[in-house]
């Protein structure tokens, strides 16, 4: 569960990424909307949820989008992770031993929970587990933003559920 619906205002956070830099929501706000995707390495959902989140990240992504994981582990285990699962946007950690900043701010209680904010703050979508009419859903805006038809996110040889719960 979460307390920021679609409509709501999503709270800010700050966190230091695996490269090193600051990721704050409103300096990324400021380049265009932000998809950002809390989880945990040992999440099996979360495992199977960021290979799909690649391929939007791959189509969608850019100057204008940004996509930050938000890992509730340590930066050692989230490279690990990242490697795995073949995800190349950023990641940044909001880890344990400071009290999950972000992802208390946001009321979390599973993951992954994903998010897309708009520029304004606005919480267009969120989405709990793998939810794949929210991750077109996801597609089809950050596609109608950028004036393009949306990609296939799935293909029709692959056997996705429509949702798995986190």
């Amino acid at each position: 569960m979460t307390h920021v619906a679609p409509g709501r205002t999503a709270p800010g956070f700050s966190l230091k990424g695996l490269d090193g830099m600051t990721y704050s929501l409103e300096a990324l706000r400021q380049k265009g909307p932000v998809v950002a995707a809390f989880f945990k390495i040992s999440c099996p959902v979360c495992q199977f949820t960021f290979p799909f989140l690649q391929r939007l990240y791959q189509r969608y992504g850019g100057d204008n989008v940004t996509f930050l994981g938000i890992s509730q582990d340590d930066a050692k285990a989230t490279a690990g992770f990242a490697r795995q699962y073949g995800v190349t946007f950023p990641m940044a950690l909001d880890e344990k031993g400071k009290g999950y900043p972000a992802s208390n701010a946001y009321g979390l209680t599973s993951v992954p929970t994903i998010f897309l904010i708009d520029t304004d703050g606005t919480v267009r979508v969120s989405s709990m587990g793998f939810v794949k009419d929210d991750l077109e859903r996801i597609a089809a805006e950050l596609a109608e933003r950028r004036r393009i038809t949306p990609a296939a996110l799935f293909s029709a040889k692959e056997s996705v559920p429509a949702n798995r719960p986190g």
